[in-house]
């Protein structure tokens, strides 16, 4: 027999916004998803973050981009149909998809609980061995392993970019050892992964320094996250200040920049453990590493298992992302601002939907109403919060 055509294979039409080349651009795109499986999970997607990494690959700047691409791996929404065999949740729940949607199931990474380490671990979205479209789009399917149940009361809109963000930094803070009261740990960078990091860290009795090039956000690093101490960069007699008094180091920038003053501000035995993406190669030289037994690691997200800890630590801990919701016209814009960090965390997208719904989305500060119309894009009106009222 011969291979299914795509209209067999994928018959449910979607509705998403997709870079087409290299510019980046974003713009709406029909295309298709699977039928739901007997072990798959469909859920209308509600919000979904603008993670740093989409930007980086709608660019193709990390030289891997597959076009059309529609973008997003912190998904977060209401099921709408499972599998016959789907044992996880059921219609009606609230549930999210981080940044991957499959694995081998076999290897010893995978037995591990650490699929994200598979080397048939299948990306949400530009998948290298074979078509994924990410959350940009108005519904989402997955098999029921992959999908993150939603604490009951935790807000879907902060708590999306966890799914990303909160466990990329949250892993390598357990991982290392660096989740230990009275420790004293730098993060490098305030931005969407820095101040989630500076969040778990607190939560875990930690002292935290924050490390940034920007003088302007010692304010909120101290006052709005709860940082101890705060040193820039750039400042030569700061980071001298800083030199022997960290345990570990969460490097979260994925701009170009040195490593060895960060080394140097590291005890001996210290561990600085870079978790962001910068384009070009860093510069290491051995001895800043041998005086002191130091150690530079990496980490890449979280299994499933432990995405899972991450999500109920964070409603326990009351640990949300600082986001900025958009409506998904805006996420052109939204990109531009992201390339230049003159935002925050630009973390939440209101996406449209091709089909009637009216849902009551329950959130801890207050209850959102989403109402969409057949083919348009939706209509929302909602508090945020400090309960001003906007209308898209």
């Amino acid at each position: 027999m011969g291979s299914k055509s795509p209209e067999t294979e994928h018959p449910v039409k979607a509705l998403g916004y997709a870079a087409r080349d290299t510019s980046g651009v974003l713009s709406p795109i029909n295309f298709s998803r699977r039928e739901t499986g007997d072990e798959d999970v469909r859920f209308k997607v509600l919000y979904c973050g603008v993670c740093h990494s989409d930007l980086h690959s709608v660019k193709n700047e990390w030289h891997n981009a597959k076009y059309p691409m529609i973008p997003g791996h912190e998904i977060v929404g209401v099921v709408t149909e499972v599998g016959s065999k789907v044992k996880k949740v059921k219609v009606g729940d609230k549930v999210g998809v981080g940044c991957m949607v499959g694995c081998c199931h076999s290897c010893d990474q995978c037995g591990a609980d650490q699929e994200q380490y598979c080397p048939k671990m299948v990306q949400t979205y530009n998948d290298s061995s074979m078509v994924t479209y990410g959350g940009y789009s108005d519904h989402m399917v997955a098999n029921e392993h992959f999908i993150v149940t939603w604490p009951k009361d935790y807000p879907l809109d902060g708590g999306a970019p966890l799914l990303c963000a909160g466990i990329t930094v949250y892993s390598p803070i357990r991982y290392y050892g660096l989740d230990k009261p009275g420790m004293h740990v730098g993060v490098v960078g305030l931005g969407g992964l820095g101040h989630v990091a500076v969040k778990f860290l607190k939560a875990l009795g930690v002292k935290v320094t924050v490390i940034s090039t920007s003088p302007k956000k010692k304010e909120e690093a101290i006052n709005t996250f709860g940082a101890d101490s705060f040193l820039v960069s750039r400042d030569q007699a700061e980071m001298q200040s800083g030199v022997g008094s960290l345990d570990g180091i969460i490097d979260t920038v994925s701009a170009d920049h040195p490593l060895v003053p960060l080394i140097a501000l590291l005890k001996p035995n210290g561990k600085l453990v870079l978790v962001g993406g910068p384009t070009k190669p860093y510069e290491l030289p051995a001895f800043p590493l041998l005086f002191g037994r130091k150690m530079v690691g990496g980490s890449l997200i979280g299994g499933i298992k432990e995405t899972q800890e991450m999500i109920e630590f964070a409603a326990k801990h009351n640990i949300t992302a600082a986001i900025e919701l958009i409506p998904i016209e805006y996420i052109n814009t939204a990109m531009e601002r992201l390339a230049k960090a003159d935002g925050k965390e630009l973390s939440c997208i209101i996406f449209f939907s091709a089909s009637k719904i009216n849902l009551e989305v329950s959130k801890s500060e207050g209850t959102y109403k989403v109402v969409s119309k057949i083919g348009r894009h939706e209509e929302i009106s909602f508090k945020n919060r400090r309960n001003k009222k906007i209308k898209f």
